[in-house]
This record gives structure tokens, C-alpha cells and sequence, in this order.
């Protein structure tokens, strides 16, 4: 910790608590198993034919997979089978969540970090980086340049820094939620933020947040020691581990799970995040987590690591394993972001994922600004389309675009929303709003061309609603909104 100031290094002293680690190991053992992982992939090196095609129809009946399972299907060689591997990815996913996309924007709040992270751009060493914590009215610049464009939905990102914490998270979430301009405003903010002890996370709670994210980065230790340094906060790799356990312990019950891909063998990620999942579901009640994304590293400013990683995953790689997490967790929100190029994407969707950003600028502050700079990014976006420009493409592909928060809003989390996704249900309950969400996008922010085509896609969804009541209580409801009702949802 050379180099940090005497304030900051008695902080990092004071956040890990070990008795909140503690009390989540099983014999002082977590759940990254290296040597069940290893055994796995071994014992399951050469699955035939049969048998993959056995677990395939197990994910189609929404069943989550065993590690064996798992590993047999990292170790597919067939690519007539990773063809069916894919088309059940979509099947699945139409199962569970429909032909609906939920639509997030990321919003950078602060990058102050006391961390050194060999990957990142916003590592506290890194010099070439610009450091920004947004004030009260840059949020609200931020928040009014986001919603003018149709956005809805947040995923708030900060550094792990004294000047952000769970206080600061709180008051910026009340900015958020307290900026409205006519009809434009924000309805639910998601956050991605450092792990925070229970007590901390109890207060957010209690302002109203959605998803709380925390990504382990690597699961591999020896790896997770080699690129977060000894002496720093993030070095330890528990305290990181459990932070989502002690979301769910203080009510925070909508958690979201990940791993940088390119940090290591992206076949021991793959299976670390099935055990991550196994290991949540078994100590609260079968409530797994509600996401897991799977971003790949990406260059940034001044940040060689990066250029040349050990573990670089190919475009090809990248589709299989994403279409593993589908069978191995068939009832689990996939999220799929713009650090990926336009034809992955396009590629990668249609395995199974169910949530995308589009518009997105990761400079704190650059809604406003429209500035694109390196120094303020803590890393390079691949997909810089505009928000239209990825729904327009998304209605040729046949989906609907959802902006819907009525879950968070009703209580639809935890294990309500479990309960739904495991019987196959969340597409019959929140199609509807999807649809109301995305004919008030067409309305107020889209081309001719886009609200054109949308509608016609809207009717052709609504056609499909199961029931006639329902139909006709969506159609009431859309012409609601075509008068200039707003936020309507069932």
C-alpha cells in the first residue's frame, strides 16, 4: 500500500470483517473447490454423444446442471452438438424470458480506486487516467442526457474508496431517483460497487436499489493473487468471494454474479460460477443469483496486462461458454454488454441472453459531455451504436425491447422471482410490460422508421399473449399509452 495516504490505508483496515466471511465457509473450506473443478473436467473429458444430448434435455426442462454435467459440455468436441448446445441456448431462453431484451445503461459515478487491479484502467497507480467523482448536478446532467434518449434503467458503477461508500452509494441513488424531467426519468438503478459489510448493505437496501453486482473477477486463487496485489483491499479474495452472501443476508435479495474472462482457463470460470450459484441457492432457500454476465478483458489506457493475456478467449470460445452458463443455469438472467463488438453480439444473443446495454459511455461524466476519452474509461467499449441504432437491429431480429421495473417495484425478486423463472413463467408475466415499456420507447424516442417497425412487432407479440383477458386488458392499456399515459404495468 505504498503511496496511499494514512487516511485511506486506516480505511482499508477497518472494512474486512472476518466473522462475515467466516460464517459462510463449510469446515474453513469456500466454495471454489480447485480440486472438484480439475477432477470434473478430467473425468468428464470425453463425453459422448448420447450423454451430451441427455444434459441438453435435462436444460430444457429448466433443471440446473450438476459440475459433471457442466464439465461435459466445456468438453464438447462435436460441432454438430455445439450446434444443438446453441439452438437450445434459445430455446431456453425463449422458454423462460420470451422474445423480450431488457435495456440497461451503465452509469460511472465515481473511479477513484485504492486498488491496484493489473487489468484495470482505473487502477490507483495508473497515472494517465483523469479521477472523477460526479457531483449532485453532473448526476442529474448525466441522468437528464440518459433519459432524453429513452433509458430507464441504470447500472450505477463505483470505485472502492473511502468517498464511496455505502453512504455516498445511498445519497447518489437518491439523486437518481429524484431527477425527473416531464415524463423522463429513471425507475430503477442497479449497482455495481465494491463488497460492503451487512450493516452497509442493510442501508442500501432500505433506499431501493435493484441488482447488487459484485464480479469475482478470476475464481482461480493463484491467479486472483497474481493481478490484485498483496496489501491492497481487493487481495482479499473472501471477502470479495461472500459479498453477495451478505447481500442476501441483509435483504438485499437480487444479486448478480461474474468473471472477467482472460484473467484464466475460462473453463474453471465457467464451472466457479456454477458453484458460486450452487452455493447461494443451497443457503437461501434455492434463490440463486438473478444475473451473471461474462465480460472478456478488454485494452485500456496505460494498462499492458491487457494487451497480451495469458488466458485470451476467442470469438468462438466466448459463444460456447456463454452458451454453457445458459444449459447450466437455464433460469438465470444473462447479461451480454457493449465491451463486445456489433457481430458478436448479434452472434452471442441468440444462445440465450437476456439483457443488453446499448448508447453506453463508461467516461464519468461523458453522458453529457458526449466525450469519448481513454483517460476517463475504465476500459474500451467494442459496440458503440446508439441506443436506436441496437433496437432497430434487435426488431429485425423479431425481439422486443423491455425497459420494464415493475418487478423491483412489485416485489418480484428473490424467491418470487425464482419460483417464476424456474417454472418457466417470467416471459407470461412480464411480456406485457415489456410491451407497454417498449411502445412508450417507440412513442417518444424512436425514428419513423424504428416506431414502424416496432409497432408491428408489438402487435404481432400482443396476437401471442396466452388469454383472451390478458389481450385485452394489454390492448386497454396500450392506447393508454398511445393518449400520453406513462409508467402503466400489470
Amino acid at each position: 500500500m505504498n503511496g496511499l495516504p494514512g487516511k485511506e490505508r486506516r480505511w482499508i483496515d477497518s472494512v474486512v470483517r472476518e466473522e462475515e466471511i467466516d460464517r459462510y465457509l463449510r469446515n474453513g473450506r469456500d466454495f471454489v473447490d480447485e480440486e472438484l473443478i480439475w477432477n470434473e473436467l478430467e473425468a468428464n473429458r470425453e463425453p459422448s454423444d448420447s450423454r451430451l444430448r441427455e444434459i441438453i434435455a435435462k436444460s430444457l426442462e429448466l433443471s440446473r446442471l450438476e459440475p459433471s454435467e457442466t464439465a461435459a459440455l466445456l468438453n464438447c468436441r462435436s460441432e454438430e452438438i455445439w450446434q444443438e448446445i446453441f439452438s437450445a441456448g434459445l430455446r431456453i431462453k425463449q422458454k423462460v424470458y420470451g422474445r423480450r431484451i431488457v435495456f440497461f445503461a451503465p452509469l460511472y459515478i465515481s473511479n477513484y480506486c485504492v486498488n491496484n487491479c493489473a487489468y484495470c484502467g482505473f487502477r490507483r497507480e495508473n497515472t494517465a487516467v483523469t479521477r472523477k467523482k460526479l457531483s449532485d448536478e453532473e448526476i442529474r446532467a448525466e441522468v437528464r442526457a440518459l433519459t432524453a434518449r429513452g433509458h430507464k434503467r441504470l447500472i450505477m458503477v463505483y470505485g472502492e474508496h473511502p468517498s464511496s461508500g455505502a453512504d455516498f452509494i445511498a445519497h447518489t441513488l437518491e439523486v437518481v431517483y429524484g431527477t425527473k424531467h416531464g415524463g423522463d426519468e429513471i425507475r430503477r438503478a442497479n449497482i455495481n460497487a465494491a463488497p460492503l459489510c451487512i450493516d452497509d448493505l442493510r442501508r442500501l437496501s432500505g433506499v431501493g436499489i435493484g441488482t447488487f453486482q459484485v464480479f469475482q473477477e478470476t475464481y482461480h486463487p493463484g491467479t486472483y493473487r497474481r493481478v490484485h496485489p498483496a496489501g491492497t483491499l481487493k487481495a482479499n479474495m473472501r471477502w470479495r468471494l461472500y459479498a453477495l452472501h451478505r447481500a442476501m443476508d441483509a435483504g438485499v435479495d437480487d444479486v448478480g454474479i461474474g468473471a472477467l474472462f482472460g484473467l484464466f482457463d475460462y473453463r474453471f470460470e465457467v464451472m466457479s460460477l456454477l458453484l458460486h450459484t450452487i452455493d447461494l441457492e443451497e443457503r437461501f432457500g434455492g434463490v440463486g443469483p438473478h444475473t451473471i454476465s461474462f465480460p472478456r478483458l478488454e485494452p485500456a489506457v496505460n494498462t499492458p496486462f491487457v494487451e497480451n493475456p495469458d488466458h485470451l478467449v476467442s470469438d468462438g470460445d466466448f459463444k460456447k461458454l456463454v452458451a454453457v452458463i445458459r444449459l447450466s443455469v437455464p433460469y438465470t438472467g444473462l447479461i451480454l454488454t457493449a465491451r463486445e463488438p456489433e457481430r458478436v453480439r448479434r452472434d452471442v444473443i441468440p444462445v440465450g441472453i437476456t439483457q443488453l446495454d446499448a448508447g453506453s459511455n463508461i467516461g464519468v461524466g461523458c453522458y453529457a459531455t458526449g466525450e469519448k476519452k481513454g483517460e476517463k474509461e475504465q476500459f474500451q467499449l467494442s459496440d458503440n451504436r446508439s441506443l436506436e441504432e441496437v433496437i432497430g437491429d434487435l426488431v429485425d431480429q423479431g425481439m422486443i425491447t423491455s425497459f420494464c421495473t415493475a418487478g423491483y417495484r412489485c416485489g418480484r425478486t428473490g424467491h418470487y422471482f425464482m419460483d417464476v423463472a424456474k417454472s418457466g413463467k417470467v416471459h407470461t408475466l412480464c411480456m406485457p410490460n415489456a410491451i407497454l415499456t417498449f411502445a412508450e420507447y417507440l412513442d417518444d424516442y424512436a425514428s419513423e422508421g424504428t416506431r414502424h417497425r416496432g409497432w408491428k412487432l408489438i402487435e404481432e407479440e400482443l396476437s401471442m399473449l396466452p388469454g383472451e383477458e390478458l389481450r385485452n386488458r394489454v390492448t386497454e392499456l396500450l392506447e393508454r399509452v398511445r393518449n400520453g399515459e406513462r409508467d402503466l404495468y400489470l
